[in-house]
């Protein structure tokens, strides 16, 4: 029998990945934020007790980092309180629940890649409302958390949002002049590698829970720069910065790479984000 996996924020960057990924295997019900009204409680249960997925994934954020520390109720209302609602109706309809969360429940004071053990300590609005919802989807039955950092993949025409890699792509493209942090450390994920690890993941009937899902490895943001340009072939025109000379809402963690051990030893190994960044822009 052909399963039903209900994907909420669809149109999203991760989201669209996602039902690519899950579309030749299963019945996808794919909802964008028009679709559904995530903050809605009445209506997500109405939905979702008509579809009666067996998966649901959850895709949907407010990522707006900034926003969140002067519009707090709108962040905790799609981060956390949405996901309480899809973890309890998960448990009603007996459905699995994947919810992705993210690198800022970390404080970004470390010096190695974060592990699943290691205490979050979320510095801002955003991220606190990322941390309780994932306080909220592990409370399930069947419950993954997987968290994800600095997506990338929008390259295609007509595809949803840019993200900071891809906004780095188009000004080496461009030859224009791109501020890059020097002392920002991350993981860069392919969104096409992060679906695909959610595929397997629930494929290989692996222990619920919470798991970092990143490509392998870590960088800093000029060093993800430099090797934009490489691959590219081109000279780019990279002006450094800290987050010492910018001025932000939120603050954001410095070291906040991610190490996915825990995914590789469940059979899911992730491949290196250079390798990666290679596939993306065709090299």
């Amino acid at each position: 029998m052909t399963p039903t996996v209900l994907v909420t924020g669809a149109e999203g960057l991760l989201g669209t990945a996602i039902v690519e990924a899950f579309q030749p295997s299963a019945r996808v019900v794919a909802l964008a934020r028009r679709h559904l009204d995530l903050t809605d409680d009445a209506a997500v249960d109405e939905r979702l007790r008509r579809e009666r997925p067996d998966v649901i994934i959850n895709c949907a954020a407010d990522n707006d980092v900034d926003g969140a520390e002067t519009q707090p109720l709108r962040a905790l209302a799609l981060n956390a309180f949405a996901v309480r609602e899809l973890a309890r109706a998960a448990d009603e309809i007996g459905a699995t629940l994947v919810h992705y969360s993210s690198d800022f429940v970390f404080d970004g004071t470390t010096s190695r890649p974060y592990v699943e053990t290691d205490e979050p300590n979320p510095q801002g609005v955003y991220a606190a409302s990322k941390l309780l919802g994932e306080w909220f989807a592990l409370e399930t039955r069947r419950g993954f958390v997987l968290r994800v950092e600095s997506l990338f993949g929008a390259r295609r025409e007509g595809a949803p949002g840019r993200s900071s890699l891809d906004r780095i792509v188009d000004g080496i493209e461009g030859g224009q002049e791109i501020p890059v942090f020097t002392d920002r450390t991350v993981s860069p994920s392919y969104v096409v590698d992060l679906a695909a690890a959610t595929r397997a993941l629930l494929a290989a009937t692996a222990a619920p829970g919470l798991y970092h899902c990143v490509n392998s490895g870590a960088a800093t943001w000029y060093a993800v720069a430099e090797e934009i340009a490489r691959l590219l072939g081109r000279e780019p025109r990279l002006r450094p910065v800290t987050l010492g000379d910018v001025t932000l809402r939120a603050p954001r963690p410095v070291y906040c790479a991610l190490d996915n051990s825990r995914l590789r030893a469940a059979g899911v190994p992730m491949p290196t984000w250079q390798d990666a960044l290679a596939r993306y822009l065709g090299r």
